[in-house]
C-alpha cells in the first residue's frame, strides 16, 4: 500500500466515522482491506481506494468501515458495571420508577444490549416499568448479526447458567449448540445504525442510563468532547453514563460527576 494511498484511507475513515487511525495503523488497515480486495477481485489498494471512492451507493465505504472497526466484546464484558447498573435501578425503583430508557451506543454484536436487557428484567422483576433500550452502531453488518441474536456456546459462556437457559434458546448445531435470544430480550431493544462522529444524534427525549464502552479510545480529543456534550444534553439530570475502564472523560466532564473510575452521574 502506497503511502498515499493509506493517507486517504485514514482521511476518509475519520470524516465518515470519526475513527483516529494513526501512522502506526497502515499494517492493520492493510491486512483488513485486503479482505474486501479479494471479495472484489481486484488487483491492489489503489484499485480498491478508485472503486470505493466511485461507488455513488455508499455501499463499499460502510464495508470499509465494517472491517477496519474494531467490535470486538462479549457478554459482561467489565461486569463490575452491571453490578453498578443494577444498584442504581433497585434505587429507582424503590422510588417509584415507572420508565426506564437506556442507550447503548456502540452495540456490536449484541452481546451487550443483551446483557443490559438481561440485567433490566432480572432487576425490575414483577415491578410494572416501561423499560426499552436502544442499541446503536455504525455498521449494518455487526447489527444484522445482533438482529439475529444467535451465538456459539462459547460465545455465552460468560452468562450465568440459569441465565443462559432462562433467556435463550438452545439448539443442537453439528457437534454443539447455538443460542439464540429469547424474544422478551428481544422486544425490549431496538437496534437503529448511528454514526456517534455526527452530531446531533436524532434522539428525541432525554435517556436515564448510556452506555459507551470502549469506543472513545479510537477518537481524538475533538471528537471525544463533541460526543460528551451531546451525552450531557441526552442523558438526563441525575442519569449516568458508562465508559469502558480504559477510558475517562475528565478533560470534558464538566456537567458530570464520576461516581466510579469510569462511571459518571449527570449533574
Amino acid at each position: 500500500m502506497q503511502d498515499v494511498t493509506f493517507q486517504k484511507i485514514r482521511e476518509v475513515v475519520y470524516n465518515r466515522s470519526g475513527i483516529s487511525l494513526g501512522e502506526n495503523k497502515q499494517a492493520l488497515v492493510r491486512a483488513r482491506i485486503a479482505k474486501r480486495i479479494r471479495v472484489l477481485n481486484l488487483g491492489s489498494y489503489e484499485e480498491y481506494l478508485e472503486y470505493m471512492l466511485d461507488d455513488s451507493s455508499g455501499v463499499e465505504l460502510e464495508n470499509m468501515l465494517d472491517v477496519i472497526s474494531t467490535n470486538t466484546t462479549n457478554f459482561y464484558r467489565e461486569d463490575a458495571h452491571f453490578d453498578i447498573m443494577r444498584q442504581i435501578l433497585k434505587q429507582w425503583i424503590e422510588g417509584g420508577l415507572r420508565k426506564l430508557r437506556v442507550w447503548c451506543a456502540a452495540a456490536s454484536t449484541g452481546e451487550e444490549p443483551y446483557t443490559l436487557a438481561i440485567e433490566l428484567l432480572e432487576t425490575i422483576g414483577d415491578k410494572r416499568v416501561d423499560a426499552r433500550i436502544l442499541a446503536t452502531d455504525i455498521a449494518p453488518s455487526v447489527l444484522k448479526t445482533a438482529l439475529r441474536g444467535e451465538y456459539t456456546e462459547d460465545k455465552v459462556e460468560p452468562v450465568p447458567k440459569r441465565l443462559r437457559h432462562l433467556y435463550f434458546e438452545r439448539k443442537r448445531n453439528g457437534n454443539g449448540y447455538i443460542y439464540t435470544a429469547g424474544q422478551v430480550l428481544k422486544d425490549l431493544i431496538l437496534f437503529r445504525q448511528l454514526n456517534l462522529s455526527v452530531t446531533p444524534f436524532p434522539l428525541k427525549n432525554q435517556v436515564d442510563i448510556i452506555f459507551c464502552r470502549n469506543v472513545m479510545i479510537y477518537f481524538d480529543r475533538q471528537v471525544r468532547a463533541r460526543l460528551v456534550d451531546e451525552f450531557k444534553r441526552l442523558i438526563r439530570p441525575g442519569g449516568y453514563l458508562f465508559v469502558g475502564h480504559a477510558e475517562s472523560i475528565t478533560a470534558y466532564s464538566k456537567g458530570f460527576k464520576c461516581l466510579k473510575p469510569s462511571v459518571y452521574i449527570r449533574e
